[in-house]
């Protein structure tokens, strides 16, 4: 006895196509996850997510985009310290990643980024802003005296990225064996410190 499908909404489809996208990236790798894979996961056909996404590159910016609008705007403009919305921004990075394990594989996919040129570029954009963010902010820190005058804000911005990246590939290489949240902010205060 065969279940019938279940017809939603495409905006309710897509939403589910995205979701078990990131899903299986976590599970097989981006680059092994076929739209096969995808349509089985689903519970629809192949056909079907093709007409909800026309390519495989489709199904890849509407991820980037779920994870580009992971950063709510309101820690953005803020009255706390600049330091402590660094801080903030940071640990809400490292919980979005707990909760989305995909993120450094896709993030690092070669595939990804070698295959799919618009994809990598909606990365790097996505970077450049948040490079741009957080050198605001070490330059409102060195401003206020909360930081040395001779910090360079474009470099530290780009010391914690690498830092963000870092732990979150590390995390995903040690199979999430540890408190990438907790690891990730103790650690972050050290690099402060310096």
């Amino acid at each position: 006895m065969s279940m019938a499908r279940q017809r939603k909404p495409a905006a309710e489809r897509k939403a589910q196509i995205v979701d078990e996208a990131m899903r299986l990236a976590a599970e097989l790798g981006p680059d092994r996850m076929t739209t096969q894979k995808l349509a089985d996961a689903v519970g629809i056909t192949q056909a079907a997510i093709f007409r909800h996404f026309p390519s495989k590159t489709e199904i890849w910016l509407a991820v980037s985009e779920r994870i580009g609008s992971a950063m709510p705007a309101g820690l953005i403009e803020s009255d706390e310290p600049p330091l402590d919305r660094l801080r903030t921004i940071v640990q809400r990075q490292f919980e979005f990643i707990v909760k989305t394990p995909s993120i450094p594989a896709i993030l690092y996919s070669r595939e990804l980024h070698a295959e799919n040129e618009a994809l990598r570029k909606r990365f790097a954009e996505m970077v450049g802003r948040r490079q741009a963010l957080f050198a605001g902010l070490f330059k409102a820190a060195i401003d206020r005296g909360d930081l040395r005058a001779d910090t360079e804000p474009e470099d530290a911005a780009r010391l914690v990225l690498a830092f963000i990246q870092g732990m979150a590939m590390r995390w995903s290489m040690e199979e999430r064996r540890f408190d990438l949240v907790k690891d990730g902010m103790r650690l972050l205060e050290l690099q402060l410190r310096a």
